[in-house]
């Protein structure tokens, strides 16, 4: 399987709901480290897994959605605990709908196998989510 990952950050602040969150339950900040990781079996006529520029253009365009934002007043997050593991995957969905509109260019969902989003919260602790783009 070949992969071609790209990275980038952004800082939230968020709360969560619930005891076993303890002080994190109070409105906080958060600095993740992102990176997205597309994967595919063979390579195109080019010799790539997708076009790296388009790849961080996509990433990007997700991540300012969410950058700088309390993510407890962003429409779509209202509501969910936006933990670690939760972000992730709401990641993973909305770069799916960017492939899917275009994105990667001539590279559709189709043509990749999956895609793997991991958030680093610290060199010590990260959740990602990875799923089939088919």
């Amino acid at each position: 399987m070949y992969a071609l990952a790209v990275s980038d950050h952004i800082m939230i602040a968020h709360s969560f709901k619930g005891e076993v969150f303890g002080p994190a339950q109070q409105l906080h900040g958060a600095t993740y480290g992102v990176e997205v990781e597309f994967r595919r079996a063979q390579l195109d006529a080019c010799g790539l897994v997708c076009d790296i520029g388009l790849a961080l253009k996509a990433l990007r365009e997700v991540l300012s959605e969410l950058n700088f934002k309390n993510l407890d007043e962003v429409p779509d997050l209202r509501g969910k605990n936006t933990t670690t593991e939760f972000m992730a995957g709401e990641i993973f969905r909305r770069i799916r709908c960017r492939i899917v509109a275009g994105a990667l260019g001539t590279v559709t969902a189709e043509a990749l196998d999956s895609m793997r989003i991991v958030l680093r919260e610290s060199p010590v602790a990260w959740a990602s989510f990875e799923g089939s783009l088919r």
